[in-house]
């Protein structure tokens, strides 16, 4: 059987990405054909350039060239609210939106029994070292408006039983089923200054 073309290599690959079907790869393709060869080189070198260069933050979890993070290293943050994110995804769209100035705990993934997906004890681990060491009095919870979200929202709060840290979570202004990294500057503003506490932990 004789190998697949570079089309079709690059189709099959690109269709294992979100949202993308064997139609819009295909489009893709095409269209990277049509560009000029130097674009084509940027854009090979951009894509290596991802695992190359960048790692997650050993504090908070978001990507990184250099350790701690931009955002883990700024001294104008305030070290005493934490928000504890499903994604570095949702991170950035927090930081795009500027309605959050405090520090974040991404927890790489969420709680979904019918994927086999749970969240890394280590990164809880982390999450109750950051608390401890920098004395965070709030921890917003703002995993997503969904099933997983809920069951890695009762995850995080179970973790941190006993932190000393009050707990809420972003209000719903979030539409069930939606991802944080949809929705707008005003929505996630409203979601974050309605958010609601539900639980006040012991030390």
């Amino acid at each position: 059987m004789s190998s697949p073309s570079p089309i079709e290599k690059l189709s099959s690959l690109l269709c294992r990405l979100p949202g993308i079907g064997e139609k819009s790869a295909r489009r893709i393709v095409f269209h990277l054909m049509a560009q000029p060869e130097e674009f084509c080189r940027e854009f090979a070198e951009a894509i290596r350039s991802l695992k190359e260069r960048l790692h997650p933050c050993p504090e908070c979890g978001n990507y990184t060239e250099e350790d701690p993070c931009p955002i883990c290293g700024d001294p104008f943050r305030d070290r005493t609210v934490m928000c504890v994110v499903e994604t570095a995804e949702d991170l950035v769209c927090l930081e795009q939106a500027s309605v959050f100035s405090g520090l974040y705990q991404v927890l790489g993934g969420r709680v979904s029994p019918m994927d086999g997906e749970e969240i890394d004890r280590r990164i809880l681990e982390t999450l109750q070292r950051r608390i401890r060491q920098y004395g965070v009095k709030e921890v917003i919870i703002a995993t997503n408006p969904c099933v997983e979200g809920d069951l890695t929202y009762f995850a995080v709060v179970d973790a941190l039983k006993g932190s000393g840290a009050r707990l809420s979570r972003l209000a719903y202004g979030l539409p069930v089923g939606g991802s944080i990294g949809y929705a707008d500057r005003v929505t996630l503003h409203a979601a974050l200054e309605a958010r609601r506490q539900v639980a006040e932990t012991g030390s």
